[in-house]
């Protein structure tokens, strides 16, 4: 790697990368002043007060700009292997993986791929009952709306027929689930403080598919206006 750049190039990516200033951590074995130059740069990065999580990003960082494509792969890979990956990168792909609703994806995968899980819930969840008022356009809210506007006797949102028992069971428990996430979802989230209702990372993935099948619901559901 050292014979693929220059010091300048080197010190050129540390600081693009690292808000901070390199430190001299002298070691006789090194005599390049090239690599000496990548191994202050690691050693003083890896004295910053900072989670591992970050660390391993700007050292992800600084290695992609430095390393010659030739030898890209390998490096990544030896990082992989001793587990210094980027976890912003696995969050997204996980989050990518789950083929959410478009609207899901535009409020909550900044908050996801930033640990927010309990705010990346609470806004999806938001977004499902916000949607859900303005198709029926209804100024009910929580429960209540989703039992209303979901009624296979009398409500304005038909995801089926309601004709055979089939239609209304289905159409009957979307209403159901749908009050169901306003009830153990959105109100414990808008009511309760994170610290003392933390959701996990895979909780927040399933309720966000959750809320992503409700919203591919209600896109499929026709309007009918009450009598």
């Amino acid at each position: 790697m050292k014979y693929g750049t220059s010091v300048n190039e080197i010190n050129r990516a540390a600081q693009s990368v690292f808000h901070f200033s390199c430190e001299s951590f002298p070691v006789d074995s090194i005599t390049s002043v090239r690599a000496r130059t990548v191994y202050n740069w690691i050693m003083t990065l890896a004295k910053q007060d900072m989670n591992i999580d970050e660390r391993n990003r700007q050292l992800r960082e600084f290695l992609k700009i430095v390393v010659p494509n030739e030898q890209y792969d390998y490096v990544m890979g030896m990082l992989d292997g001793e587990g210094i990956i980027d976890t912003a990168t696995e969050k997204y792909r996980d989050f990518l993986g789950k083929c959410f609703h478009y609207l899901v994806n535009e409020h909550c995968q900044k908050l996801f791929i930033e640990g927010h899980y309990f705010h990346s819930v609470f806004e999806a969840a938001k977004v499902y009952h916000k949607q859900v008022q303005q198709k029926a356009n209804s100024s009910k809210d929580g429960q209540a709306l989703m039992m209303d506007v979901w009624n296979p006797n009398t409500g304005c949102l038909k995801i089926t027929p309601c004709v055979s028992d089939t239609d209304k069971n289905v159409q009957e428990g979307i209403g159901f689930l749908s009050a169901g996430l306003m009830r153990a979802i959105r109100n414990p989230t808008a009511h309760e403080p994170a610290l003392d209702w933390p959701i996990d990372e895979k909780d927040c993935l399933d309720i966000l598919s959750f809320i992503s099948f409700l919203l591919r619901k209600l896109d499929a559901s026709a309007y009918y206006k009450s009598n």
